[in-house]
């Protein structure tokens, strides 16, 4: 538990967190409560804003919501998946909206979340998001294949086990998916740090996040 803590901290304070909403309290709000988890924040209350904001530091996860001062926010989603296809989108919608909702999700949203926001979701969506861009074959920051020494020594088995490891899955929760004992896993497991170098769970992180 103590590696998963000092890995999740780890991985939260290197990625940048970008709200764009016209409403100045959910982005001071959304700020607070991402900076308590870790992460860097900042925010665009104008689409204008926003675009010059990303040309100077592409974010890692940008929370988005369906109308920006009256502009449309799926619009700024497909702009801004045609600069960076791998950047997790949130979206917010300041109340029921099935068909921006339906819009924004077929426009490769990550997840819709209507107000009043459900922080731990929300929460828990941007770690998971972040998880799976940690996965082997995942896209640095959308402009590079994770590149890590000792990676092609591995088996195909070992680096199924490896993506699994990094998801956060348990040796029981990787086997079951594998098909295999948490005994096999743990094998597996164990010839994989030793290959890429790794003396345990946090050094494997930040030798894949670093890679």
């Amino acid at each position: 538990m103590g590696e998963e803590l000092y890995f999740q901290s780890f991985l939260n304070r290197n990625h940048l967190i970008h709200i764009v909403d016209s409403d100045a309290a959910t982005c001071e709000a959304l700020s607070v409560l991402f900076r308590l988890e870790g992460f860097q924040t900042t925010f665009s209350l104008d689409t204008a804003s926003f675009y010059a904001n990303v040309e100077r530091r592409p974010p890692d996860i940008v929370v988005l919501n369906l109308r920006i001062s009256g502009e449309d926010g799926v619009a700024v989603l497909r702009r801004l998946k045609s600069l960076q296809r791998a950047t997790p989108v949130f979206m917010l919608s300041n109340g029921a909206d099935v068909e921006g909702a339906v819009r924004a999700m077929k426009a490769g949203a990550a997840d819709v979340i209507t107000k009043p926001i459900d922080t731990q979701h929300l929460v828990d969506a941007v770690l998971e998001a972040l998880r799976r861009d940690v996965a082997v074959g995942a896209f640095d920051r959308g402009r590079r294949p994770i590149e890590v020494r000792g990676f092609t020594q591995l088996t195909p088995r070992e680096r199924e086990v490896l993506q699994l490891i990094s998801n956060g899955q348990s040796n029981k929760e990787a086997g079951r998916q594998l098909g295999i004992s948490p005994r096999t896993i743990e094998v597996h497991r164990a010839r994989v740090m030793e290959k890429l170098g790794a003396k345990n769970t946090a050094d494997l992180m930040r030798i894949l996040l670093t890679g």
